[in-house]
């Protein structure tokens, strides 16, 4: 009976809205990072369509970004075992982004 309490203890009940399951497509993350931050966007681009929206933008503490950073390492390892190597990506050939924000002021 102990055992259990301690397992239930432990659990981590996550709720998965409908709209957050359907996911988003993206191809490509732009990741930037200040001292206390990195923030992921992520961004659809659209084939002879000049501009593109930032789909999402996921912002973790240093501490997270290492942990998915292991996490994503530890799950293209298993990927790669089951389906064999993924293909280095070509170097991306789109014009200089710009994000339409007001420049950093100290």
């Amino acid at each position: 009976m102990e055992e259990q309490k301690k397992k239930g203890q432990n659990q981590l009940n996550i709720e998965l809205p409908e709209e957050v399951a359907e996911g988003t497509y993206s191809n490509l993350a732009i990741i930037s990072h200040s001292q206390s931050e990195f923030i992921v966007d992520f961004i659809r681009l659209v084939p002879n369509v000049p501009k593109a929206k930032v789909k999402s933008r996921i912002i973790l503490t240093p501490k997270h970004a290492k942990r998915l950073l292991m996490a994503l390492n530890d799950n293209v390892k298993k990927f790669e075992k089951q389906h064999g190597p993924i293909g280095e990506p070509e170097p991306p050939s789109f014009p200089p982004m710009n994000f339409n924000t007001p420049k950093a002021q100290a």
